[in-house]
């Protein structure tokens, strides 16, 4: 099921990463911080992963294709692209249990065998056959926790109503075959991205919140997944720490006493997507144990908002400090020129980032 991309493809590939790799032009990021294009030219990238050996493998959805990108030199150029798998339904989440690849389409998750030699994935089986498809929100997204389990988000099929799917809008777990089916959380609109704290094992998530309420209304969150918990979608959403009503969804008061608030309000239309805790030894002491996350950028905001990568610090398993900007310059002034999309730690310590037509690749030599 695995091939080599076509000769057409991989030049463009290698013409748009131009050779050696170079400090990418208007990008700013903290001193000793570089970050260099990795790979471009196959399409729209999103959510990542390394694999047993250590290679990344990206989701292409528009293309139904997972590529693994070896970098075996370690020269931070792919020295070829694989087709790991194609003919998928909007591919989007990624992740390895027991040397097997799991592959998140939007009405499936299932699970293939995986040689990392080759780059192969064979012998696909369904692990969660029927999620709800497409919608509103089309993509899926898993992780698997300390207890073993799959976690995996769907999000709503519209902005705002009334869904009839309990496994819409929340976050649902599963043991790794597929079985005990269980909703560890729901009222999350969206929850694009998910990650387990390395120390805690408390769940992460990136929520897009709802549309049309205005340029700052509600805010988007980053939080703490608790088990249980009711995060307010359609009815509430978080302002300044308190639930409040949405009229427009006939929300209550009542109903707002149950919500479970996040742990971080952020500008409303940032687009929050991927997360990752860093748990290398090759950035700074500062940075180990923070978690990065992309915002992708406002699309119906007046004053466009989003376009970077920030950090959030983290002591004792808890945020230590506000969020930080970590990586800038994708938007400048009203021009738009990338969109964070997806974060993934290498086994070398590097950062990756997935944007709507590239990946990065973020290193830190001392000044």
């Amino acid at each position: 099921m695995a091939r080599t991309l076509s000769a057409a493809i991989l030049v463009a590939l290698l013409v748009a990463c131009g050779g050696a790799p170079a400090q990418e032009s208007g990008l700013t990021l903290p001193p000793g911080f570089r970050i260099e294009k990795f790979a471009s030219g196959f399409g729209p990238t999103r959510f990542m992963t390394v694999d047993p050996a250590g290679t990344l493998l990206v989701s292409t959805p528009s293309r139904g294709r997972v590529l693994a990108l070896p970098d075996r030199d370690r020269d931070g150029r792919p020295d070829s692209v694989a087709t790991v798998a194609d003919g998928l339904d909007l591919p989007h989440g990624l992740a390895f249990r027991d040397g097997q690849l799991y592959v998140a389409e939007t009405g499936r998750v299932r699970r293939f065998r995986y040689d990392p030699a080759t780059f192969k994935a064979s012998d696909p089986s369904g692990v969660v056959p029927n999620l709800p498809p497409g919608g509103g929100h089309w993509t899926r997204t898993i992780a698997f926790g300390s207890d073993g389990r799959l976690y995996v988000s769907v999000g709503s099929s519209c902005n705002v109503c009334a869904e009839p799917d309990p496994r819409r809008a929340a976050i649902t777990r599963f043991n790794a075959d597929g079985s005990g089916e269980e909703r560890f959380a729901t009222g999350l609109r969206n929850a694009v991205g998910l990650a387990f704290h390395p120390t805690t094992g408390a769940l992460w998530a990136t929520v897009n919140e709802r549309d049309w309420r205005g340029d700052d209304l509600p805010p988007d969150y980053i939080t703490e997944v608790k088990h249980g918990g009711f995060y307010g979608w359609p009815d509430c959403f978080a302002v300044g720490g308190r639930a409040v009503a949405d009229r427009g969804a006939n929300g209550s008061a009542e109903r707002c006493r149950q919500m479970t608030l996040p742990t971080i309000e952020i500008q409303g239309h940032s687009a929050p997507l991927g997360l990752a805790f860093y748990t290398g030894a090759a950035f700074p002491p500062a940075y180990r144990g923070n978690l990065f996350v992309a915002y992708h950028g406002s699309w119906n905001r007046s004053v466009p908002t989003g376009y970077k990568v920030v950090r959030v610090p983290f002591k004792d398993g808890r945020p230590s400090g506000p969020v930080e900007d970590f990586a800038t310059g994708w938007l400048e002034g009203g021009s738009v020129r990338g969109r964070p999309v997806g974060l993934q730690m290498g086994a070398d310590g590097t950062l990756y980032l997935s944007t709507d037509d590239a990946i990065y690749r973020i290193s830190y030599r001392v000044p």
